[in-house]
């Protein structure tokens, strides 16, 4: 039986999404990460909730992660009904997502061009570039595999649309545009997105062309490619009708771009001007534009976090050169070799909203902002090489082995890059590996060795964080509670008088005397622990409550007589005497040397008479 073209290629589709898996295939044994997961995930109430009213009501309303986006809420929400605290399933779904997406850029790409074969390459290339690992394996960004479904879906409808206009089918558009949006915000860009669809391959811009590209561009057959992409243009109209046609679109972008700041500002993750400066933020969109094709390219040394810094300025002056020869380049070749210009401009716009001018942490940069923009550039490299190998007349065998060998490559890359995100402290120690020094990385990897019971190989991680971030008091904290764990109270306590110095937050002012009182009691400072109460309750008396609460919960599950001394002083000096005298029996029950706890009983039965 003959193999028609189009079984041949739903074929290739098929092995495609099956190797996508394989190479996937390790993430089901990869626990949560120690970064976002918890916020996302492991520590949300409201997530782990499943999904009820309550879930759905927040999610709408939820600033939380410095953004708005209740799709991808309700998105983790469903996961922990089904799944639960299995971190498996979380990745699976992610993984599904990230197969919709390439099936979703491969069909309508074949739809617009009518060339299967590039189109696939396309699509494997999305599908199997290491850049995108990041986006499909941290279950925190779901909201990136998730919007893009969105954003895809609503391309699909688009060119549905443009095939018979009715308000129905813009209707269809405008809702999935919504549901991306509320997803993520950074499928903002889709109007812009749609007018380089009406500019190629729909060719929908009255007076735009097309134009007769050069002879060298017909086939081996003879048969003019004309547009690249073999399908008639769609019915054309002005350019002006056609901006105007997206201003519901444009509509919906304000508003999300409204709630987004809101969000932001709220969570305080917006860099003003005084700590980043205009022209430092030029100098990165203009570097990081260019790195971004760098490591599409050249895909390797990649890092969860790229921590803040000015590149050199030869780097700088060579990606503004580069930046403004493939410019140059896309423009002169833009009614001839539309696909240049198309796939150009949907990398730069489609970038923009995180390419840092508006300063939204503090990463230079991050891969998994490239998991939509580099669909422009693969579509540039695939049209420009199939159009040279048709000039050339490159026999279809030598074609096939050596994109197969380009896959082959990026696959290995693929996997290897899977690998490093096994576990929190595998994929911190790679990201110092390749960034060098990281606060961010040295903090978390020293969090990931402390959860797993290895405090002394955490410590001069939490050293270098500290030295690094010294004016950080959060980063003096963690070096204070794993200083605690391997024995050194008096470094410790240093170290949390030094936050407590440096910070300006009550609350975390509170918290921290609370443990220096812990520590100081551990050591038999008895004065200075009952001090160091004191200030709690000046600062926050409600979190001396909280902090009996929880004092009480963790010596009834596991009891010893300093505990139960240390809880006795803190309600003491909180005026709970009755309380605080059956503390101070139980500290003498456990442990009949505690003369503290003898000593501090009879003076509260004592003031009691």
């Amino acid at each position: 039986m003959k193999v028609t073209r189009a079984q041949y290629t739903f074929g290739a589709c098929l092995l495609l999404l099956i190797v996508t898996a394989a190479l996937y295939s390790p993430v089901r044994y990869y626990p949560f990460l120690n970064y976002d997961d918890q916020q996302y995930v492991t520590l949300n109430s409201h997530v782990q909730a499943g999904l009820t009213w309550n879930t759905f009501t927040w999610a709408w309303t939820a600033t939380e992660a410095y953004n708005w986006h209740p799709l991808s809420w309700l998105s983790h929400a469903l996961d922990w009904q089904l799944y639960g605290p299995n971190a498996a399933g979380h990745h699976l779904t992610s993984l599904l997502l990230h197969c919709l997406n390439i099936v979703l850029l491969f069909v309508s790409l074949w739809w617009a061009t009518r060339l299967p074969g590039r189109s696939l390459l396309v699509a494997a290339l999305f599908a199997l570039h290491p850049l995108n690992v990041e986006s499909v394996v941290w279950i925190a960004e779901r909201k990136n595999v998730l919007s893009t479904l969105f954003f895809l879906l609503a391309i699909c409808a688009y060119g549905w649309y443009t095939a018979k206009p009715n308000l129905k089918r813009y209707l269809i558009v405008t809702v999935l545009f919504a549901l991306g949006l509320a997803a993520k915000p950074m499928v903002i860009t889709l109007p812009f997105v749609l007018l380089l669809l009406d500019f190629w391959p729909l060719m929908r811009i009255q007076g735009w062309g097309p134009s007769p590209l050069p002879k060298a561009s017909k086939n081996r057959k003879g048969q003019s490619r004309g547009l690249s992409g073999g399908r008639s243009p769609e019915p054309q109209a002005p350019l002006v009708a056609l901006a105007l046609e997206k201003l519901p679109l444009l509509a919906l972008c304000v508003v999300s771009a409204v709630l987004t700041v809101i969000a932001q500002r709220t969570g305080g993750a917006v860099r003003s001007l005084a700590k980043i400066s205009l022209w430092t933020r030029i100098e990165n969109a203009i570097y990081s534009y260019a790195m971004y094709v760098w490591k599409a390219f050249w895909p390797v040394r990649l890092a969860l976090y790229y921590p803040p810094g000015r590149p050199a300025l030869w780097k700088l002056g060579l990606a503004a050169l580069f930046l403004l020869a493939v410019s140059g380049l896309a423009w002169k070749q833009r009614f001839t070799r539309r696909y240049v210009m198309f796939g150009w401009l949907w990398y730069l716009g489609t970038l923009v909203p995180v390419i840092g001018v508006v300063q939204v942490g503090d990463q230079a940069m991050a891969d998994r902002y490239a998991y939509v923009p580099l669909i422009g550039i693969f579509i540039m490299v695939v049209w420009s090489l199939a159009d040279w190998a048709d000039n050339r007349q490159v026999s279809v065998p030598l074609r096939t082995a050596t994109a197969l060998i380009i896959l082959a490559v990026l696959s290995l890359l693929t996997w290897r890059q899977v690998g490093y995100w096994r576990s929190s402290s595998d994929v911190w120690a790679h990201t110092l590996t390749v960034t060098g020094p990281n606060p961010i990385a040295e903090n978390n990897l020293g969090d990931a060795l402390h959860a797993l019971g290895r405090p002394d190989d955490a410590l001069a991680h939490f050293q270098n964080a500290a030295a690094m971030q010294s004016t950080d008091p959060a980063r003096h904290i963690d070096l204070a509670e794993d200083l605690a764990e391997c024995g050194r109270l008096p470094d410790a306590i240093a170290e949390y008088e030094e936050a407590i110095r440096l910070t300006t937050e009550p609350a975390s002012q509170a918290r921290s005397y609370g443990s220096v009182a812990i520590l100081y009691g551990e050591l038999g400072e008895y004065s200075k622990a009952r001090e160091s109460y004191r200030e709690v309750l000046r600062i926050d008396p409600q979190l001396g409550d909280e902090m009996i609460r929880n004092l009480s919960r963790a010596f009834a599950a596991d009891p010893s007589g300093g505990g139960y001394l240390s809880l006795g002083m803190l309600l003491e000096v909180s005026g709970r005497f009755p309380e605080a005298r059956a503390a101070y029996q139980k500290a003498l029950d456990l442990d009949p040397t505690l003369t503290e706890a003898r000593r501090s009983l009879e003076a509260v039965e004592q003031t009691n008479k």
